[in-house]
């Protein structure tokens, strides 16, 4: 979340122009969304939860199971696609949304991390 953070005063041009800084911030924003999908696949295991059929239906189940905010897991569902983008569609990777995604994502992170704490905290 810091490095991503780091980055989020770079504007969109700097970071179409300068190719380094522009994988960074793709690969940064994968691993964060790839960290948030590995949680949620181990709670949803852990609790031997409803098996989920995509990414993007983990952060459904944990909102349905009381685990995250339900409105809220649905808000940030759509990350879980947006990382299948960043992994396959590496050659057409809409870098509006990268940036969009830069401006709003070390906050969404930062929530979800506080809604697992706290979910941790009443079952441990």
């Amino acid at each position: 979340m810091e490095i991503l953070k780091g980055y989020q005063d770079c504007s969109l041009d700097d970071i179409n122009q300068d190719h380094t800084l522009r994988g960074a911030v793709e690969r940064y924003l994968e691993v964060s969304l790839e960290c948030m999908i590995d949680v949620g696949e181990m709670i949803i295991s852990r609790q031997s939860l409803k098996k989920p059929e995509s990414y993007k239906e983990i952060l459904i189940i944990l909102g349905d199971n009381g685990i995250l905010p339900q409105d809220f897991s649905r808000k940030i569902s759509p990350a879980a696609d947006f990382r299948g983008e960043l992994l396959h569609m590496y050659a057409d990777i809409d870098m509006d949304k990268v940036y969009l995604s830069l401006q709003n994502h070390p906050g969404d992170l930062e929530k979800f991390a506080r809604y697992i704490t706290l979910y941790l905290e009443k079952t441990d």
